[in-house]
């Protein structure tokens, strides 16, 4: 049921909550997935080292006190770590290598698997980064936009993981989805402030594609905020360590919230400065000043023709309604957690439930991507 709840369809997986578990080097295996995980919508493995330099590389680490997957033979280690994970989620495997020969290799078995490659390009760990992996990867654009290239040849789903504030994160994100990727896992860490949500807004208003945001997710508080800033899923690490019960916590409030109002990730208002491009959705009339224009601008539209683009999604649905709203129709209304007893008598008097209404605004937020003579991946 979750699965038609949610719609969240990437390449040949389909997702039945917006809830996942991130990888922990030494931490995250087929045992702490079927253990923690079991009702995760995503649960990411690893990460694994798939040649002789980054298995070297995990020796250094571990002599220095770090937890690393170490293998003799990193193929079969995978098969093995593919068939003893037990969850009612899709798998994903986080993975390493110096050269691309075993990632293509590693592609073939978890696309064979049904599960999702997982490139890592976020570990910070000098040893790894010294051989190019990690966040060596990140600094190099045109490989690593070589090696998504090839990866994705062998049909596999694939996820890259960031973290942000290394190098110019829109450059990087831009990249990532250029060359094909399917997903992007972004730790949005900040130093000494937890998780950076401007830097996931930021992403999220350059790019289109999947989205996971990770970093400080501890309660459904931190969930939602995340959410609000245009990541589709939320992933948690360490915090399942401390309560082994937060991922089923997080997945049932998350469900609820989307039985409720029908938009589960939907943006903060523009006018708060916070919200995405996506917000544009829930705008005035733009007769004012306010930050609408500037978001407008973003996507290469006069104030008049982002009017006719709402107009134009209005007519024919039940936005087209609400003469007794500030601007007339519901297609000006804002998010339906803000209170506003004009929107709701029109919502009362034509039947639109507020699941169905934000349901709506959401289709409107995708239209005006779609419609925009500037996309979002060129500004």
């Amino acid at each position: 049921m979750n699965n038609e709840l949610f719609d969240m369809r990437v390449g040949y997986t389909t997702f039945n909550n917006p809830i996942a578990i991130a990888p922990m080097a030494g931490i995250t295996d087929s045992k702490f997935a079927s253990k923690y995980g079991g009702n995760a919508g995503l649960v990411v493995i690893g990460g694994y080292n798939l040649d002789t330099a980054t298995n070297e590389a995990a020796s250094k680490l571990i002599a220095r006190g770090r937890e690393e997957f170490i293998s003799d033979n990193p193929m079969k280690f995978l098969r093995e770590e593919i068939d003893n994970t037990d969850i009612n989620g899709i798998l994903a495997l986080n993975v390493r290598s110096s050269a691309i020969g075993p990632l293509l290799e590693a592609a073939e078995i978890i696309r064979d698997a049904g599960a999702i490659l997982e490139l890592d390009a976020h570990c910070r760990q000098p040893e790894m980064i010294g051989i190019g992996t990690g966040e060596g990867l990140m600094a190099d654009l045109p490989r690593l936009e070589e090696w998504i290239k090839a990866i994705k040849e062998t049909g596999v789903v694939l996820s890259v993981k960031i973290r942000a504030n290394v190098v110019d994160d829109v450059q990087l994100a831009r990249c990532i989805e250029a060359a094909g990727a399917d997903i992007l896992h972004i730790d949005a860490m900040k130093p000494g402030a937890g998780a950076d949500l401007k830097a996931i807004r930021h992403i999220r208003d350059a790019t289109r594609i999947f989205m996971i945001g990770n970093n400080s997710v501890n309660s459904f508080s931190d969930a939602k905020e995340m959410f609000s800033r245009g990541t589709d899923m939320v992933s948690i690490s360490r915090g399942v360590l401390h309560d082994p019960q937060l991922v089923d916590t997080l997945v049932k409030n998350i469900t609820d919230l989307q039985r409720q109002n029908g938009w589960y990730n939907s943006p903060k208002h523009i006018c708060r400065g916070e919200g995405d491009l996506r917000g544009l959705t829930f705008c005035c009339l733009p007769v004012k000043p306010c930050a609408v224009h500037g978001k407008i601008k973003q996507l290469g539209l006069t104030a008049q023709e982002f009017t006719d683009m709402k107009m134009e999604f209005a007519k024919g649905t039940l936005l087209e309604y609400g003469d007794s709203t500030c601007f007339g129709s519901l297609v000006w209304c804002c998010k339906i957690t803000k209170p506003c007893y004009l929107r709701d008598g029109v919502l009362d008097m034509i039947e639109l439930s507020p699941s169905d209404y934000m349901q709506l605004k959401k289709d409107l937020a995708t239209y005006i991507l779609d419609n925009a003579k500037k996309p979002v991946n060129e500004n």
